[in-house]
């Protein structure tokens, strides 16, 4: 299995994210954001987190709009799975793949601590090692996490059981409490928090290795 992790200027999860997959089995290229193409053969794509063009204008909007955004879109429209993570997320979301927005947090201060996520679906790739109700501790640091949609979309996700995840203790004022949603063909995922963060025991932590090994087995018997 082949994973790109795309480097932004500000990028400063793509070490990590880079190092998740691998450590889950995948072959990792690292791509910059310059590039026009995506490695050939590529499985899934991961846009790490970070600061993107220094967060300029609208978080990920800068990114989304770079050389290699255009191929990430294409792989996704064409049914390849794409992960983002923190200004990922924020990416996704500007590039239209995903929809909803996330805006400053509802306290207006930057968050950076373990939180508990509960695993509102397994089905889908990413979190089907897991079981519904799960509940696991991933850490955040975000500014700007409060996802944010319309009513309608909102029961559309719902109706859909497309929200991945959900905070225990909500951090950011998210709507509904999401903190990581997935496209309506359920290979796009986009979430707050940081599972590369928490992979091996020297973390403090592995529960985001059942992510990375859950979408790893997922393509392996693809």
């Amino acid at each position: 299995m082949k994973a790109a992790v795309i480097t932004f200027p500000g990028s400063n999860c793509d070490r990590d994210l880079a190092e998740a997959f691998a450590k889950a089995g995948a072959d990792v290229t690292r791509v910059w954001h310059k590039e026009t193409e995506l490695p050939k053969g590529t499985d899934i794509v991961g846009i790490p987190g970070g600061f993107s063009f220094g967060d300029y204008l609208r978080c990920g909007a800068i990114a989304a709009r770079s050389p290699i955004g255009q191929a990430v879109a294409a792989h996704a429209k064409a049914g390849g799975y794409v992960l983002g993570i923190c200004n990922g997320f924020q990416v996704l979301t500007e590039m239209g793949l995903l929809p909803g927005v996330l805006m400053r947090n509802a306290g207006l201060k930057f968050v950076c601590r373990t939180v508990g996520l509960t695993v509102a679906t397994r089905d889908s790739a990413y979190t089907s090692g897991w079981q519904n109700g799960t509940v696991i501790h991933v850490p955040v640091a975000h500014h700007d996490g409060n996802y944010t949609a319309d009513a309608v979309t909102l029961e559309r996700l719902k109706a859909e059981d497309r929200i991945a995840f959900t905070y225990v203790d909500n951090p950011n004022g998210a709507m509904g409490d999401i903190a990581g949603i997935l496209s309506d063909n359920r290979r796009v995922l986009g979430m707050m928090p940081h599972p590369e963060r928490v992979v091996e025991p020297a973390q403090g932590g592995t529960d985001g290795s059942v992510l990375f090994r859950s979408v790893m087995g997922a393509l392996a018997e693809a």
